[in-house]
């Protein structure tokens, strides 16, 4: 697009297609709270709306732009009108009641993302510039011949007004505030057939111990941080004196920047990976030959083969997302996941240089070896680090906020990332240190390994919740265990007066 545009030359073509690219990110980095927060107050549905009608328009702009700079602008506005990833992570959060199915709800967004990865480059390579792809159905001359990108973009557009479509008719509004309320007359009718409570899985599990990291069991349980009360001596209701929580704690600080070194970091791997991969190499290189400091040029695949790999990737990131993600969260528990996988990152970087080394018979052994170590360790990384920030946030009436700067910061590193490690690269293959690139990933993967030590896990009062007395109705004889109930009572008048 840019070399048709002859907005310049053909060596600084893949500058201003970098342009292109970043700038969706950075208009959407400096917008995207602000759509959060107007999520907090409208409601998610019609900003989610709205942000598809952001994102058609600016297809359409793309599709019609005579120039460089009116396709630049087109990008521009669709980043600035589209907050929609804060939004849906808010509302996935939203629809997932039982904490046990997070796991799986916070997967469904990279799984979704992948299959756009896979579709949208066939979309685009198969129908851009139709008039010389199919010359029997669209004419030089014509429409689709005058503006060759309008045909891809115009079939995006179709199926975004569909999902707007298909989102007004059937999403439900999420946003806590904004639910139906209960009419009085609708109590007085029920009954056994219609009951007021869910009574489904009431003693499903009897003994449960929230605190563990295998979640709860139990419908719309939740946990609240330590709060101190003063209650009055006339056995009147009691009111709370905490302070009013911050919207961005320590806490959720810290992991809005885990989730930019690893969306910075993983970004890179992106970038990187096709050029590595077709870089020109060297055959007469070994390793025991070279110096450790001697890594030029790739691996020197052709771009067939390296559009194959990439394919290949996406369905090896599928397979992840789908069985092994939810396994691993299900047996390990989100927090010593998270621990791990980021802990581990630093060595999907470390490996792949040393691709160059290999003989063309291991090469491909090499290369999907790294693969599946980097997409275990970033498909799991993402969902966990969301699942992460909505439980370390203070309230629910400020996720769509919070998700926004979220999906800020993240816009943020995907829009530093690809230029910075453009420009590592090109360096590292002047000085025949093409690993340099890759190291530096390593070193900003290693940065977010120790940033973990900063984030405090979320800790709750250990309550276990026991049967009072045996079900009369069930067969199960099990002695029933005295329940210890342990509470901590603070005299508020001695310490007035201390404090006087």
């Amino acid at each position: 697009m840019v070399r048709d545009f002859q907005v310049a030359g053909p060596d600084n073509a893949s500058f201003y297609a970098g342009i292109l690219v970043s700038t969706f990110s950075l208009a959407e980095a400096l917008t995207g709270m602000f759509w959060g927060g107007l999520s907090d107050r409208i409601g998610r549905k019609p900003v989610l709306i709205s942000g598809c009608f952001g994102t058609l328009l600016s297809l359409l702009l793309v599709g019609f732009a005579p120039n460089f700079w009116v396709a630049l602008f087109g990008r521009a506005l669709g980043g600035a009108l589209n907050g929609n990833i804060g939004v849906i992570q808010t509302i996935v959060g939203e629809l997932v009641k039982r904490p046990e199915h997070e796991p799986r709800a916070y997967a469904v967004m990279p799984f979704v993302w992948s299959i756009g990865t896979i579709m949208g480059p066939a979309i685009g390579g198969l129908l851009v510039k139709p008039a010389e792809g199919f010359p029997s159905l669209f004419s030089r001359d014509g429409l689709f011949g005058k503006f060759p990108y309008l045909l891809p973009n115009l079939v995006c557009s179709v199926l975004l007004l569909c999902s707007i479509i298909l989102s007004w008719l059937l999403l439900n509004e999420t946003h806590p505030d904004m639910q139906p309320q209960v009419a009085p007359d609708d109590l007085d009718r029920c009954s056994a057939d219609r009951p007021l409570l869910i009574a489904a899985q009431a003693t499903a599990n009897a003994g449960t111990n929230l605190h563990i990291e295998s979640y709860g069991t139990f419908d719309q349980v939740r946990l609240h941080e330590d709060e101190h009360w003063a209650v009055r001596a006339d056995f009147s209701n009691p009111e709370s004196t905490s302070q009013k929580h911050s919207i961005f704690t320590w806490r959720q600080s810290m992991l809005i920047l885990a989730l930019a070194i690893f969306t910075y970091h993983s970004m890179t791997y992106d970038h990187l990976l096709p050029i590595f991969l077709q870089d020109r190499n060297f055959s007469d290189i070994s390793a025991f030959s070279a110096s450790v400091f001697r890594f030029p040029g790739g691996v020197g695949l052709s771009t067939q083969t390296v559009g194959l790999i990439m394919s290949t990737d996406g369905l090896i990131a599928l397979v992840i997302q789908i069985f092994i993600f939810p396994l691993l969260a299900e047996r390990l528990g989100v927090w010593k996941l998270f621990i791990i996988v980021t802990v581990l990152h630093p060595l999907a970087y470390l490996m792949v240089p040393f691709l160059v080394f290999l003989s063309s018979r291991y090469v491909m052994f090499g290369i999907y070896t790294c693969l599946v170590v980097r997409n275990i360790l970033s498909i799991v990384a993402f969902p966990v680090l969301l699942i992460l920030i909505k439980q370390a946030s203070p309230s629910d009436l400020v996720m769509g906020k919070i998700n926004g700067l979220a999906a800020s910061t993240g816009a943020l590193a995907r829009t530093l990332a690809p230029p910075i490690a453009g420009y590592l690269y090109s360096a590292g293959a002047r000085i025949e240190l093409t690993a340099l690139a890759w190291w530096s990933s390593a070193f900003i993967a290693l940065v977010g390994a120790v940033q973990v030590c900063f984030i405090e896990q979320k800790k709750h009062v250990s309550v276990t919740i026991k049967p009072h007395a045996h079900c009369r109705y069930t067969s199960d004889i099990s002695p029933v265990k005295d329940e210890v109930v342990h509470i901590i009572v603070t005299d508020t008048d001695s310490d007035r007066d201390d404090n006087a």
